[in-house]
């Protein structure tokens, strides 16, 4: 009787959540065997060494982000507002993704101490700044104001983690929706 192996995607989903709770360090084979409750030796069939899990590991979250996120918000299509407004509900200030924002966080953090991480890091964040530019110029004409929302949109996404602030009263949904209706108003509105 043939043994199932653990498929391929399965030993990229441990890792980054390994990746997620712990940094790079702590995506080491064995113990994702262990958690998957398989053999090592399964891992050899799918990939070389670690090296090579890590770099599928960066190129689906890599994907996830850029791609498929891109690919979600022109499917529903709609005007740049609109697609911009389906956009952050994806994205819902760091929840929803394909990848967990903590994966996201780790990955960011991981580049801090690896130059070819930040190589990786930098390509994503400048295709997000050029998506971002490419709707917000269907409504602002000012590329400096163009660019300072795509500043605050893109820096919100990320440091929206690390608040903890009250909100005079408001919840944080309300203030994402007033954000995102400040975002997105045209001059002379």
């Amino acid at each position: 009787m043939a043994v199932a192996r653990t498929p391929r995607h399965k030993w990229i989903d441990e890792g980054l959540r390994a990746l997620a709770a712990g940094g790079p360090d702590a995506v080491q084979i064995e113990t994702l065997a262990k958690t998957l409750g398989v053999s090592k030796g399964g891992f050899y069939g799918y990939f070389a060494g670690r090296h090579a899990l890590l770099e599928e590991m960066l190129d689906r979250w890599e994907r996830e982000i850029t791609e498929d996120v891109e690919a979600r918000v022109e499917e529903e299509g709609g005007d740049a507002k609109a697609r911009l407004r389906h956009l952050f509900a994806i994205v819902d200030w760091g929840h929803g993704l394909g990848t967990d924002i903590t994966t996201d966080l780790a990955i960011r953090d991981w580049a801090r101490r690896d130059p070819a991480v930040a190589t990786r890091v930098r390509r994503v964040d400048n295709r997000h700044m050029d998506y971002l530019r490419s709707l917000f110029r269907a409504f602002c004409a000012d590329e400096d104001e163009v660019e300072a929302r795509c500043l605050v949109t893109f820096s919100l996404y990320i440091a929206d983690q690390f608040m903890f602030a009250e909100h005079g009263g408001r919840s944080r949904v309300d203030i994402h929706e007033l954000t995102t209706k400040w975002l997105l108003h045209s001059v002379g509105d």
